[in-house]
């Protein structure tokens, strides 16, 4: 294992007396052992030098020098009598020596080294660092702080820790700055999810709940950043109505709201679906002078989602009114006509269209992708390369979307010729076709029965570095089950485990479909038995697959536990399900059986429906 050594030197210009010597070892005690962990060794020592008659230099801040340094690493000689502390792995011994006669005409120079394995320099550097030399009750919060931040840089901070040392530093006499609990808060939002704590920005959420019920009368007054902080951790934990309280409890205390904390309050409410009351703080709440298009943009995008894409168009003209500081720009522009292509208002994505042009934002390749992919699904595939000649004409290139709608319009339109050469002019064009491009061919090929081709394009992908997705593998299982290739389903399997690819509940489907149309169902149901082992969930598809074979095979006690287990696992049951299993005893002789499945149909209210060609 790679070592690492650091060490921190610190030197002065200042004079000390003995007295104050004696609190500055007193400091590097404490400094010591607050910082000392589990696995990593904190070694401090106070050497004595040679220095002006009964004063001592100490510095006011550390300085860093590099371990190598002749001036500092030199061995003690006789006339530097040193006092050594030593604190390693939890537990501390203190080396006195004699003190010389001439300790007074002594130079203190204080050495914190840390020997550990280290990802970051900055981050353990600042946290070996002395602060200062404060009381040891002063400097109390800002260890326990500085710890939590260690125990949170490490990855080893669990909720339980974290409660337990906010709440000491809570109870100290003098409390932490607020920036530095905002530092505390903004980490916990940034980070990522470990063993320890699975959601950092709920515990920063957590933290701020506990300090704000203990009255917060050991921390100083609260900034705008903190409530921002806080907010944003609400919009991560996908916790939108606590975005509100705290905007409230901002308003209590009398902090003043930035563009920051507006923002993460409208995106909030909407989340929430209370877009008219996040319109309300946008146009009456939020002072005109710190209102910005990303404030707008949020609103646009919810009237748009939630399919009230003509009161997006008011908020858009109402923006072009306000002045140059709120003109929508092209990606507001995009919202809207995407609105209104979702609504079927074709007439209307037109019109604003040419409106775009004429306030002055260039249309991009989202905006002519959007026009594309609406007159794809319209099968006006004539209009649509229209619209593409006039793309590459405007100077705007086609990406990837662009030529996949256009490629789906034609398969879905049945000219695969056409599809091809998109295709290769795609090609040209310097477009690099990716997966989606060749899942769309490759799905058109396996339902036309043409699945050896498709698994040329399937194996070319992986050969040029265009990795196959779930949706891929999909295709092919279905292609192979089609084709009955039990063998190559197999093969397939194999190689999503080597890929890394976790099957999903219609790769199951496929594969338990496939083996029970050819009666095998031990090999069905040890795909059955995977699927609740990886987590995945069964679908009415799924038992209704498994009760049929089964009850084709004449294995009602099996079919019988299956649907009992659909019941138990909360499964919607349909009327195929329930006469699968009318058939099953009826097959049988067992009109009785039969009889109870049909009352029991009846009394749950699921009517009978005739069944539509072979399953």
């Amino acid at each position: 294992m790679r070592i690492l050594k650091y060490e921190t030197v610190i030197t002065s210009t200042k004079y000390l007396n003995t007295k104050q010597i004696q609190n500055i070892q007193q400091n590097c005690m404490m400094h010591a052992c607050t910082n000392t962990t589990q696995s990593h060794a904190l070694r401090v020592k106070c050497m004595v030098r040679s220095g002006p008659a009964n004063r001592i230099p100490v510095a006011p801040s550390p300085h860093l020098r590099p371990p190598s340094s002749r001036r500092w690493t030199r061995p003690v000689g006789r006339r530097r009598r040193a006092l050594g502390l030593t604190v390693a792995a939890g537990r501390s011994e203190r080396h006195h020596r004699t003190r010389p006669s001439s300790f007074h005409q002594s130079k203190v120079l204080v050495v914190a080294s840390r020997i550990h394995r280290c990802r970051n320099w900055t981050a353990t550097m600042s946290r070996l660092q002395v602060r200062s030399f404060s009381s040891p009750v002063s400097s109390r919060a800002n260890d326990l702080l500085s710890e939590l931040q260690g125990h949170l840089g490490f990855r080893t901070l669990r909720p339980e820790l974290a409660h337990q040392l906010f709440d000491q530093m809570m109870r100290q006499p003098v409390p932490v700055s607020a920036r530095a609990l905002n530092g505390l808060f903004a980490a916990l939002a940034r980070a990522p999810p470990s063993a320890a704590c699975t959601d950092g920005p709920a515990l920063a959420i957590d933290l701020f709940n506990r300090m704000a019920r203990a009255g917060r009368r050991r921390v100083i007054a609260l900034t705008s950043h903190t409530y921002s902080i806080l907010i944003e951790c609400c919009c991560r934990v996908r916790r939108p109505d606590l975005g509100p309280s705290f905007f409230a409890h901002l308003l209590k205390t009398g902090v003043t709201a930035n563009i920051v904390i507006y923002s993460g309050l409208i995106k909030c409410l909407c989340d929430l679906k209370c877009t008219e009351e996040a319109l309300d703080v946008l146009l009456h709440r939020m002072p005109n002078n710190i209102s910005d298009a990303i404030s707008y943009s949020v609103i646009l995008k919810s009237f748009c989602d939630s399919g009230r894409s003509q009161l997006a168009l008011d908020l858009l003209h109402m923006m072009a009114k306000k002045g140059a500081d709120h003109s929508p720009d092209v990606l507001a522009y995009n919202m809207v006509i995407d609105g209104f292509f979702k609504e079927g208002e074709v007439s209307k994505t037109f019109d604003l269209f040419h409106e775009m042009i004429q306030q002055g934002p260039v249309p991009d390749v989202v905006t002519y992708s959007f026009f594309i992919n609406a007159l794809c699904k319209a099968r006006a595939m004539d209009k649509a390369e229209v619209v593409l000649r006039s793309m590459i004409h405007n100077g705007v290139q086609p990406d990837a979307v662009t030529y996949n709608s256009l490629i789906q319009g034609f398969l879905t339109s049945g000219q695969l010729k056409e599809a091809f050469r998109l295709l290769k002019l795609m090609t040209r064009q310097g477009v690099i076709p990716d997966v989606v491009t060749c899942n769309s061919v490759m799905d058109y090929l396996c339902k036309h029965g043409r699945v050896k081709e498709a698994a040329e394009i399937f194996y070319s992908t992986a050969v040029k570095g265009r990795k196959p997705d779930i949706v891929s593998y999909s295709i092919m299982l279905h292609g192979y089950a089609i084709e009955g290739s039990l063998v190559k389903m197999i093969d397939l399997c194999e190689m999503m485990a080597r890929d890394g690819v976790v099957p999903d509940l219609s790769c199951f489907n496929i594969l338990i479909k496939a083996y029970a149309k050819y009666g095998r169902m031990d090999v069905a149901m040890l795909f059955f038995e995977d699927m609740l082992k990886q987590g995945v969930k069964p679908n009415e598809l799924t038992y209704l697959t498994v009760i049929s074979a089964f009850c084709k095979m004449g294995r009602m006690d099996d079919a019988m536990e299956k649907f009992s287990e659909m019941i138990n696992m909360g499964v919607p049951l349909d009327t195929e399900v329930y006469m699968c299993m009318v058939e099953g005893y009826l097959n049988l002789g067992d009109s009785m059986k039969a009889k109870e499945f049909i009352t029991k149909m009846k009394n749950r209210d699921i009517h009978h429906k005739p069944w539509k060609g072979n399953r």
